[in-house]
Parts: C-alpha cells; sequence; structure tokens
C-alpha cells in the first residue's frame, strides 16, 4: 500500500505541476506578447516622426531614401522587418529590396489608412507575427502614408528552450519534495492503519459485522459525536428498527436511548433493567477508551423476558434445592419424635402427633395455593415458612393475602426477588434476638394496587443504615454476595413506578411496603376514555 500510495499522491502532485507549467507558460506567452507589441508600437511611431520618413512620402525625388533610413532601424530596434507604404499601398521600404515598389495586399492594413494605431496578429510563410500599424501624419494633420513594424512571435519550442534553465530547477525539485513528500504521507496512513493492508482491513471489517451478528446479544455502539458505529441484527430485531442506521444519530433511530448518557458518565453501569423503545431490556453500557481519552460507549443487551425466564429457573431451582433441606431437616426432627413417642409405647400419641403435622402442612399448603395463584410465589413463601421453622422463627401469613395476578410491569422474577430478599433480611434482623422471633408477612391486590407487607421484630435500622440501605454492595451483614437484595429491589420499585415505604426502628423492627399501581397510565387513559 505503501507503493500505491506513493504513486498516487506523486502522479497528482505531477498533474498539478504539468497544469501549472501549461498555465504558466501561456501566462509567459501573453506577457511576451504584450511586450513586444508595445516595443513594436514605439518603433512604429519612432519611423512615423522622422522628417525624411515625412518628405520621403511626400515628395517622389526622395523615397529612394526611405529604405536605408528603415533598414538601419529594423537591425537597432531587432525586428523582422519595418515597410513604409504610402497612401496608395506602395511599398517604399522592405527587407527584400524585390519588394520594394509592389502593392502590398495585406488583409488587416485597410484601418491603419483611416488614421487608426493598432497590433495585429498574421500567420505568413515563416510563422506567426505581430504587427504594428501606425498612421503617417505630415505638418499639415493629414496622413500621407502607413508604418508597418513586424516581428515573429516566438513558438512554444523557443520558449521552453529560453526557460529550460527555470524548468530544470522546478522539475528537479518538484520531482524530489513530491517524492519525498508522497513516501511520508503514505508512510503516516499505513501507521494510522496499524501497518495492515486495505484487504486486511476489509477482511477485518467482514470478521468484525459477522461477528456482532452471530451474538444473541443485542449490541449498539456510538461514537464521541453519539453517531452509530455497530448495530447488530438481533439488536434491530429487539428493539424493532428496521433497514441501515450505521451513521445515523443513535436518538434519530432510538429516541429515548440511554446510551449517550455513558459519554457524560465516563465509567460503565452493568445490569441496568431500561425500557427503550418498544423494549423492556436488561443492558450493560459501557465507556470505549482509548488510552485516556472517551471515543465512545457500547451497549451489550439481552431481552429482559429472556433473563427471567433463566432467572426463574435458576430460582425455582435453588427454591427446591433449599426446600427440600429444610424439608428433609423438619422431617427428621419429626421422624425422631414419632420413633421416641413408639418407643415409650405412646403409639396413640404418635399417630395423633402424625395426624396434627399431616393436617397443619396440608391446611398450610392448601391455603397458599388457594390465595397466591403463581406457583414459584406460592413455593417460595411455603419453603420460607419452613426454613422460618428450622431457625426458630414464626412466620406468618395474613389470611386476607391473595395474588391473582401481577401488575403489567411486574412478573414473577420480580415478586420472588422482593419477597425472598425481604423475608432473608428479617431473618437476618432476627438472628442476634432473644425471645420471640416473628416475620409477618400480607399480600393484598384489588383492581387498582398491589400491595406487599413484609414486617419483623427484629433489631431495626439505625438511620445511617436507612439512608444507604439501597445503594449497591451496602450491608451491615458480612460475608459474599451482600448488599444486593435491597439494590435489586429498589431497581424493581423504580421501574414500576411504585412506591416503597419503609418504617424501622432500632430495637423494635422494621417493616417494608411496597404497592405496585395495576395498570400503567397509558393503560388508565385508554381504560378511562373507554368508559367515557
Amino acid at each position: 500500500m505503501n507503493w500505491k500510495i506513493t504513486i498516487l499522491s506523486f502522479g497528482i502532485v505531477l498533474f498539478a505541476i504539468c497544469i501549472g507549467g501549461i498555465i504558466l507558460i501561456g501566462r509567459v506567452i501573453h506577457l511576451q506578447e504584450q511586450e513586444l507589441g508595445q516595443r513594436l508600437l514605439v518603433t512604429a511611431r519612432t519611423v512615423t516622426q522622422l522628417p525624411s520618413i515625412i518628405s520621403g512620402l511626400t515628395e517622389q525625388s526622395r523615397r529612394q531614401e526611405i529604405n536605408p533610413i528603415t533598414e538601419r532601424l529594423r537591425i537597432i530596434n531587432d525586428v523582422d522587418y519595418i515597410v513604409v507604404m504610402d497612401m496608395n499601398g506602395i511599398r517604399w521600404s522592405h527587407p527584400s529590396s524585390s519588394r520594394i515598389g509592389e502593392h502590398s495586399q495585406g488583409e488587416d492594413e485597410h484601418a491603419a489608412f483611416a488614421e487608426h494605431t493598432y497590433l495585429s496578429r498574421a500567420k505568413g510563410e515563416q510563422g506567426t507575427a505581430l504587427r504594428a500599424f501606425v498612421p503617417v501624419m505630415n505638418e499639415q494633420h493629414e496622413q500621407v502614408g502607413v508604418v508597418l513594424v513586424g516581428k515573429l512571435v516566438p513558438g512554444l519550442t523557443g520558449i521552453i528552450l529560453d526557460m529550460r534553465g527555470q524548468i530544470y530547477v522546478t522539475v528537479f525539485l518538484s520531482l524530489l519534495f513530491g517524492i519525498l513528500g508522497s513516501w511520508m504521507l503514505s508512510r503516516h496512513i499505513k501507521e494510522q492503519m496499524f501497518r495492515l493492508e486495505p484487504e486486511e482491513i476489509a477482511q477485518l471489517l467482514v470478521e468484525r459485522t459477522a461477528t456482532f451478528n452471530a451474538m444473541h446479544e443485542g449490541v449498539i455502539a456510538i461514537d464521541s459525536r453519539e453517531n452509530i458505529t455497530v448495530f447488530n441484527d438481533n439488536a434491530k430485531k429487539m428493539l424493532q428498527v428496521e433497514g441501515e442506521v450505521l451513521g445515523r444519530h443513535i436518538r434519530e433511530v432510538l429516541p429515548d436511548t440511554r446510551l449517550p448518557e455513558i459519554l457524560q458518565l465516563n465509567h460503565a453501569i452493568y445490569n441496568q433493567e431500561l425500557h427503550v423503545g418498544p423494549a423492556h431490556i436488561l443492558s450493560n453500557r459501557v465507556p470505549i477508551k482509548v488510552g485516556h481519552q472517551t471515543v465512545g460507549a457500547v451497549a451489550i443487551f439481552r431481552d429482559r423476558s429472556e433473563v427471567t425466564k433463566i432467572a426463574e429457573e435458576l430460582t425455582g431451582v435453588r427454591a427446591f434445592v433449599d426446600a427440600l433441606r429444610v424439608q428433609n431437616h423438619e422431617y427428621m426432627n419429626k421422624l425422631h419424635t414419632i420413633g421416641g413417642l413408639i418407643q415409650l409405647d405412646h403409639k396413640q400419641k404418635a399417630l395423633d402427633y402424625l395426624f396434627e403435622t399431616m393436617e397443619a402442612q396440608s391446611e398450610l399448603s392448601s391455603f397458599v395455593s388457594s390465595k397466591i395463584a403463581n406457583e414459584s410465589a406460592a413455593g417460595l413463601l411455603l419453603g420460607k415458612i419452613s426454613r422460618g421453622r428450622e431457625l426458630g422463627v414464626e412466620v406468618r401469613l395474613d389470611r386476607a393475602s391473595r395474588l391473582i395476578r401481577f401488575p403489567d410491569n411486574l412478573d414473577q422474577h420480580d415478586i420472588v426477588v422482593i419477597l425472598g430478599n425481604l423475608i432473608e433480611n428479617a431473618f437476618d434482623a432476627l438472628k442476634q434476638k432473644e425471645g420471640t422471633k416473628e416475620v409477618f408477612i400480607s399480600i393484598e391486590q384489588d383492581d387498582d394496587i398491589l400491595s406487599i407487607l413484609v414486617e419483623d421484630n427484629g433489631k431495626g435500622m439505625s438511620e445511617e443504615t436507612k439512608q444507604r440501605m439501597f445503594e449497591r454492595g451496602f450491608s451491615t451483614n458480612v460475608g459474599e454476595s451482600r448488599g444486593i437484595g435491597l439494590y435489586l429491589i429498589h431497581n424493581i420499585v423504580n421501574k414500576c413506578r411504585a412506591h416503597l415505604e419503609v418504617e424501622s426502628t432500632v430495637g423494635v423492627g422494621t417493616s417494608f411496603i411496597l404497592t405496585f399501581p395495576m395498570h400503567t397510565r397509558e393503560e388508565e387513559t385508554h381504560v378511562q376514555s373507554r368508559t367515557d
């Protein structure tokens, strides 16, 4: 590529030199003709002012004196010919003596016999000549003849030969600096392209495009001017964008995009739920940096429904494992109790205990299943109640609770995250408490709102803790994966435009009340308009 750029740029330089040379030579020819024309006119006027020329044209006997005078002047002034004609067009001087006394047949001479002074070009056998015509006037200001002074105009070859010294220097310096500059330019361009050849750059572009389009996630990248540089097929599919968008401003394609804010923040934001266009996505947004300068931003995101599906599967597996572990521990204790009663020969008490345990578990399961329509939420509540028994915590579920359907912006993954984290936080708050440990759960729903209450009688929270409890990574408990639960709940509350109320007193307990609207504002407006 170095040689290609060098040859191309040098070719441009050479072409510019040729064009400039043509213009320059044309200008030189024009200036030389102007200078020659003025010199010819001065010579012609000098001849017309000579008394011997005037008397020679007016007196027949003195006409033989004209030619010797003009020949001397021709040689002195370095012109090709000086012709003196009377008013009848008869030549009385000429470089060729055979033409003296003949009638002149020039086509450009007529105006000169009408007292006009001018320059004219005439093409003859020896080439193109520039000719000056000046009328000869006597003392009575009457025209008695015409003086014609001519000289051949130098041709292009002659001009080039005259300027060959300057041309050699100009061409040499142009070639030297043209080749040197072209080579430096090509080397600079090559360095800017990381020493890659054009075909290698094209291959990288094809591979990059294919890689982005093969990704299951949506990928969007912008430059520092917020113009789109990457927009893969999955991003178009998720955001329902059609056509070519590369090079367009990101806000023209996605008016509600949040990607440009990364250019101002200059730091990454991970795992944030966003509504962009028609899609509900889980996004990672990262600034693109070259050295210490931010030159763009990239967003990698997935459809929230897919992430929710995966989370549900993981949550279900974890809940199932926890439930099995808790039930195994609980039933081992109950089996030990039944076995002990049988060994003590209290068979009837063993049967009563067995029936009582079965009836209580069946009643609880039946109640939860009938009031909580979603299996994941119902299973989570049953598992947490059993987990509470294992920890010595009484988990009470409000008998008026019910969950028939989810609000518009809420799904079962959100419910599992909210209930699971709030109940686990309540368990943590009760670890150091002496005496009765209680957690109260209430889920109430009507046509307008869904309300969730989780209350404990644990250690409570200080004012500092209440101020920072929704910060990512902040926790009063030591251990891995801490400080995430309330942060996730806060994000869900913001996403659903819900209301979160926290009441906590140190040494008394804490209650969380979350209120979610059942309908989005758009749907409420639509329902109201249909009612009207």
